[in-house]
C-alpha cells in the first residue's frame, strides 16, 4: 500500500531553509545554490529508515533496480543499508542489482517509455520481487508508464521507492510505496540530482539559484 502524507517528511522552503554558511558547500557551487533544503545527514538517516521498512516488507530475494542517472546515489546508499539489516527472524534479504535508463516518448497514438534493457533481460523479471529506486517523482507520468511496461513481464511483485516526491499541480497523483521527502515545486539539485549534468557531486539537496539556471 502506498505511503500516506503522514508517513513521509514534508519539506517546505519556510521551515527547511538552511543557510549555506551552516554547512560545507564545494567552492565551485557557492554562487549557484540559494539554500540547503535537506542536509546530507538528514538524507542518510531517512534512507536508513526506508531500508528498515523495505526489509520488513520483503519476503524472498529482491531485485533492486536503479533508475539512472539521478537515482544512483540513493540506490547505492539504500542497498548498503538493506545489506546491513535483518528481518525479525534474523535472516537477511538476498539481493540482485539491475540498472535501467528510462526514456519517455510520445507519438500520434499514445505515450510510453523505452528502457535500456533488452527484451530477454526484461523477461528475466518474471516471478521476481522488484524494487524500483528513483531519485524524484515529478508528474508521475513516466513512472506509471514504466510500471505498466514492467507488468507485462509478469514479476511476482513491484514496489517503488523515491527519495523525493515533488508537490506540484502537474502531478497525476501517483505516490510510490516508499517516500523519503515531499518537497516544494522548486528546482532542486545535489545528491546526484543534476542540472545539465552539474551538481551531482553536491552532497546536500539544495535549491538552485535562478541566475545559475540561466548561466550554466
Amino acid at each position: 500500500m502506498p505511503m500516506e502524507p503522514k508517513d513521509w517528511i514534508d519539506v517546505t522552503t519556510e521551515k527547511n531553509h538552511y543557510s549555506l554558511d551552516h554547512f560545507v558547500i564545494p567552492k565551485h557551487y557557492e554562487q549557484d545554490v540559494s539554500s540547503i533544503l535537506i542536509p546530507h545527514g538528514v538524507i542518510m538517516d531517512r534512507i536508513q529508515k526506508l531500508a528498515r521498512l523495505i526489509v520488513d516488507d520483503t519476503t524472498g530475494p529482491l531485485v533492486v533496480c536503479c533508475i539512472l542517472k539521478g537515482g544512483h546515489q540513493y540506490f547505492a546508499d539504500l542497498v548498503n543499508y538493506i545489506k546491513a539489516l535483518t528481518k525479525s527472524n534474523g535472516q537477511s534479504v538476498p539481493l540482485s542489482l539491475e540498472f535501467i535508463r528510462v526514456k519517455s516518448y510520445k507519438n500520434d497514438k499514445s505515450e510510453g517509455v523505452t528502457v535500456s534493457l533488452s527484451e530477454e533481460e526484461c523477461k528475466d523479471f518474471a516471478g521476481k520481487n522488484l524494487l524500483i529506486v528513483e531519485d524524484i517523482i515529478d508528474t508521475g507520468k513516466t513512472m506509471v508508464k514504466l510500471l505498466q511496461k514492467l507488468d507485462t513481464y509478469k514479476p511476482k511483485s513491484v514496489r517503488v521507492t523515491s527519495l523525493l516526491v515533488k508537490k506540484t499541480p502537474r502531478s497525476n497523483g501517483y505516490i510510490p510505496d516508499y517516500v523519503g521527502f515531499a518537497i516544494p515545486d522548486a528546482f532542486v539539485v545535489g545528491y546526484a540530482l543534476d542540472y545539465n549534468e552539474y551538481f551531482r557531486d553536491l552532497d546536500h539537496i539544495c535549491v538552485i539559484s535562478v541566475s545559475s539556471i540561466s548561466l550554466l
